[in-house]
C-alpha cells in the first residue's frame, strides 16, 4: 500500500523530444534568448545625443544654401517652361494660319472642278469640228489650258501646305514634350525647396529661445544685417556709378532694401537673389537672364580688384548666389528666407566671380 502511494506521487518520466518537436523547441529557446539579449542590450546602449546648438546652426545654414541652389534651378526651369509655352502657342497659331490657307486652296480647286464639269467634257477635236465659230472655240480652248495650269498650281500648293502643316505639328509635338519635361523639373525643384526649408524650420524649433536669437544675430552679422543696414538711406555707395544705367540699377536696389526674401520672386514686393539683380537692371533698361548661372555670362567678366558700382558679384562654386556691388567692398542682396534685402560685405561668402553688365 505504501509502495503504491510512492509510485502514485512519482513524476512521470519525460521522453526526449525528437523530429519537428525538437526543432520547434530549439527555435523558441533561441528566440527567447535573443529577445532577452536585445532587451538587455537596449537597456545598456546609451541614447544618441541630441545635436548641439552649433551643429543645428551648421545644418540650418547648409539647408538654406541647398534651398538656394534648388531655387536657381527652379528659376531656370521656370524660364525654360515659359519659352516652351510661347513656342507651342506660336506653332499652334502657325498651324491654324496654314490650315486656313489650305482650306482656301481646296475651296478654289473645288470651284474650278465644278466649272469644268459644267462646261462639258467633249474631246477638243470634236468640239472644234462641231463649232460654228472656230476662232471662238480656240480662244475657249486656250482658256481651258490656262484653267488646267491653274488647277495644277492649286494642287501643288495644296500638297505643299499639307507637308508644311505636318512639319509644324511635328515641331509642336516636340515643344509640347519639352514643356512637359520642364514642368516636371519645376515640380521636382519646388518640392526640394519646400522640403529643405521645412527641415530648417524644424531644426530651428529644437533650439531654445536664447539659442534661436543667437543664431539669428549671427546670421544677420554674416549677411550684413543690423540697424544701420535696415535704413534704406544708410550705406550709400561711396563710389559714384560709372554710368547712368548703373546708377538707375543701384537706385532700384537701394529702394528694395528691407523687402522680404521669397524664393522665385522677382518683385516688386519681394525678391530672391537673382530676382533682385534682374529687377534692378530691368529698371535701368537692361534685360538680364533669370538665374545666377546665366547672369554671370550676361556681360564682361571683371576681377575682384576692379569692381565698380553696378557690377554683379557671384558666390559659391556652383554660382548659386548673386548681389549688386555698390562700392566700398559692399553689395545689396537678398540673402535668405527670414532675412530681407540688405547691404552686406562682399567677403561674407566664398567669392566666385563678377560681371559688368553695362
Amino acid at each position: 500500500m505504501a509502495a503504491h502511494r510512492r509510485s502514485a506521487h512519482r513524476k512521470p518520466k519525460q521522453r526526449p523530444l525528437t523530429g519537428s518537436a525538437a526543432r520547434t523547441a530549439a527555435t523558441l529557446a533561441l528566440a527567447g534568448a535573443a529577445t532577452a539579449g536585445s532587451v538587455t542590450g537596449a537597456g545598456a546602449a546609451p541614447a544618441e545625443p541630441a545635436p548641439t546648438a552649433t551643429q543645428v546652426r551648421a545644418k540650418v545654414d547648409r539647408l538654406y544654401h541647398d534651398a538656394e541652389v534648388a531655387t536657381e534651378k527652379y528659376n531656370g526651369a521656370k524660364e525654360e517652361a515659359a519659352t516652351a509655352t510661347r513656342a507651342v502657342d506660336a506653332l499652334a497659331d502657325e498651324a491654324a494660319r496654314r490650315t486656313a490657307r489650305l482650306n482656301t486652296a481646296r475651296h478654289a480647286l473645288g470651284s474650278l472642278a465644278t466649272a469644268q464639269y459644267r462646261s462639258g467634257t467633249l474631246d477638243p477635236a470634236v468640239q472644234l469640228a462641231l463649232s460654228s465659230d472656230p476662232d471662238a472655240y480656240l480662244q475657249g480652248a486656250s482658256y481651258l489650258d490656262r484653267a488646267g495650269d491653274r488647277q495644277n498650281g492649286l494642287l501643288r500648293g495644296i500638297r505643299r501646305q499639307v507637308s508644311q502643316i505636318t512639319r509644324v505639328k511635328a515641331r509642336a509635338d516636340q515643344e509640347t514634350e519639352r514643356l512637359a519635361a520642364r514642368r516636371a523639373e519645376l515640380r521636382e525643384h519646388r518640392t526640394a525647396i519646400r522640403t529643405k526649408l521645412a527641415d530648417a524650420r524644424k531644426l530651428l524649433d529644437t533650439l531654445t529661445a536664447d539659442e534661436r536669437a543667437a543664431y539669428e544675430r549671427a546670421a544677420d552679422a554674416r549677411h550684413g544685417g543690423g540697424p544701420s543696414h535696415a535704413d534704406r538711406s544708410a550705406g550709400r555707395a561711396p563710389v559714384a556709378a560709372p554710368n547712368s544705367r548703373a546708377a538707375q540699377a543701384l537706385a532700384f536696389a537701394h529702394g528694395a532694401i528691407g523687402k522680404p526674401y521669397v524664393w522665385g520672386a522677382t518683385g516688386p514686393n519681394s525678391f530672391d537673389c537673382s530676382g533682385l539683380t534682374q529687377a534692378a537692371w530691368k529698371a535701368a533698361g537692361v534685360s538680364l537672364p533669370r538665374t545666377t548661372y546665366t547672369q554671370i555670362n550676361a556681360g564682361a567678366r571683371v576681377p575682384r580688384s576692379q569692381l565698380a558700382p553696378g557690377d554683379l558679384v557671384f558666390f559659391y562654386s556652383g554660382i548659386s548666389h548673386v548681389g549688386l556691388y555698390i562700392g566700398g567692398g559692399q553689395m545689396i542682396h537678398a540673402p535668405r528666407p527670414g532675412a530681407p534685402v540688405r547691404i552686406a560685405p562682399v567677403d561674407e561668402m566664398p567669392f566666385a566671380g563678377a560681371t559688368r553688365v553695362a
